[in-house]
């Protein structure tokens, strides 16, 4: 079966390693990105130069006919989708509760939140045996700060995150049945550009002493995850959660 993945978020980061791996594995690639498509075509370039294939889609996950067109392209251009990798989304800066604006929570959870489920609607449509589909995998990118909460700086965050598992526990029960599997990662302090986005590009350097293994992780030690959840090496694999935290 052609194996063709739908990466959002995909031209930078967590989001970039895990096409260029995926890519590596034989998978076709559809790397999603909003602003940056100059990174994006960059990486669809250098997976190509390396004998694979992928194609860059331009849409806003949390505008839901962003997304409707996003995968009525990939639909035309690398054929039915097998994996969906829920990985776009967005930190501000930190902050308090009693200090947060309407429209940062409004951004936040309509990135983090609405466009995953989104997005999963419209993979389930194409996935599940349901509507003549042939199986398949979603994974959600969460965070360990669903489990911690990121007081005094990322609550909401935590929050959009704690309903990605929701959503993972949910939808994996509901179709595990049609042929798809649902599961999370949940990495923790991991080098990318989005604590740069969030104020604090050396945020995960200042806060490895909390981490029990001494180091923050890389996009690309989350990645293999990504891809080991994505393929047939995890064929009895659903509604878990892997920790990619350092122990943290």
């Amino acid at each position: 079966m052609n194996k063709v993945a739908l990466i959002t978020g995909g031209s930078r980061g967590i989001g970039a390693a895990t096409a260029l791996l995926a890519a590596s594995q034989g998978w076709s690639v559809a790397i999603n990105y909003v602003r940056h498509a100059h990174a994006a075509e960059a990486l669809a370039r250098q997976i190509r130069d390396a004998g694979g294939k992928a194609i860059t889609i331009q849409a806003d996950v949390s505008v839901e006919a962003d997304v409707i067109t996003m995968f009525e392209t990939l639909d035309h251009e690398l054929g039915r989708l097998t994996a969906l990798v829920n990985n776009a989304g967005v930190v501000d800066h930190a902050s308090r509760v009693d200090q947060m604006i309407g429209d940062r929570l409004r951004r936040m959870f309509s990135i983090n939140v609405l466009g995953s489920f989104y997005c999963a609607r419209e993979a389930v449509r194409r996935m599940s045996t349901k509507y003549g589909g042939e199986g398949g995998s979603i994974v959600n990118v969460s965070s360990a700060a669903s489990r911690l909460g990121s007081p005094g700086e990322y609550v909401d965050y935590a929050a959009s995150k704690g309903a990605i598992d929701v959503l993972t526990i949910g939808l994996a029960k509901e179709v595990a049945s049609e042929g798809i599997r649902v599961n999370a990662v949940r990495p923790g302090f991991i080098e990318t550009e989005i604590h740069a986005s969030g104020g604090r590009p050396n945020r995960v350097s200042d806060l490895t002493p909390s981490v029990p293994m001494g180091r923050g992780g890389t996009a690309e030690e989350v990645a293999e995850s990504i891809v080991w959840l994505m393929s047939d090496a995890s064929p009895f694999t659903t509604m878990s959660f892997l920790e990619i935290s350092g122990g943290r």
